[in-house]
């Protein structure tokens, strides 16, 4: 019997992999991987070890998650070590838990390595810190695939006048509905809001905006996925911290000057 390792791949730069990670990617005999990975990961797999592309993209999956599930199962039970490399976090909006419960349910014994999630990473790279003594003392991880009706309406409420900093996965393409439902419950509409493009990788993009204008401001600017978007007065803390994007942008000038 094999074994199966469900991995964080992190945020996006390489870096930020944890030795962990590394250490079950470089054993693993089957490596099924996601859309956002960065590559440069995949060369610490073994030469003869195999790559399998499991990526998903909006509204478009290359394998459903009953095949993805189902391909774990059959892998680990020919007796292989399989990592399932997933970016960020496997148990934050990545589906690990479900994968997880599968195997389990298939007797085929498993092990999670946490990554770093880009909830937390994407505003560190904008320097944007989730907390702050001054700004925000709770922070809350949350989907944008929301829909209406009254548990969520419930949800929502306690979002907008419950929790100071909100960091919202996939929710590029709810925007008007994220905005309608935190301004209709109590959100400040002057609440700062940055969208992270790529975050911590070298074509990141921090666009900012206010809660009012999001929505317009996303259109205007082009926002696309993958976009980690943040609600939260710790926005106003860019213009001081951020330290990523400019330091790219001197290496950039600096390669191309010499």
């Amino acid at each position: 019997m094999g074994k199966v390792w469900l991995v964080g791949a992190g945020p996006g730069d390489p870096d930020l992999l944890t030795v962990k990670a590394v250490k079950a990617i470089q054993q693993a005999d089957v490596i099924l991987y996601d859309r956002l990975i960065n590559k440069e990961i995949l060369t610490y797999a073994k030469p003869d070890a195999e790559l399998i592309f499991v990526g998903k993209l909006p509204k478009h999956h290359f394998l459903q998650q009953d095949m993805i599930n189902s391909l774990l199962v059959k892998q680990a039970k020919q007796g292989k070590q399989v990592v399932r490399l997933k970016g960020g976090d496997p148990f934050i909006f990545g589906r690990g838990g479900e994968e997880a419960a599968f195997v389990v349910r298939h007797h085929i014994p498993f092990e999670v390595i946490p990554g770093i999630t880009s909830g937390i990473a994407a505003p560190a790279y904008a320097g944007i810190p989730v907390t702050h003594r001054d700004y925000s003392a709770s922070f809350a991880i949350v989907t944008g695939h929301r829909k209406e009706g009254a548990e969520e309406a419930e949800k929502w409420q306690a979002l907008a006048k419950g929790i100071d900093t909100l960091a919202i996965y996939m929710g590029v393409s709810n925007l008007p509905y994220i905005q309608k439902q935190l301004i209709q419950y109590g959100k400040d509409p002057d609440t700062p809001v940055a969208f992270i493009h790529w975050g911590t990788t070298e074509t990141q993009r921090t666009v900012t905006a206010t809660l009012s204008t999001m929505t317009d401001t996303a259109r205007l600017e082009e926002v696309k996925n993958p976009s980690m978007i943040v609600i939260g007065d710790v926005v106003r803390m860019r213009d001081e911290l951020q330290w990523f994007e400019e330091s790219s942008e001197e290496r950039r000038l600096h390669e191309t000057m010499v």
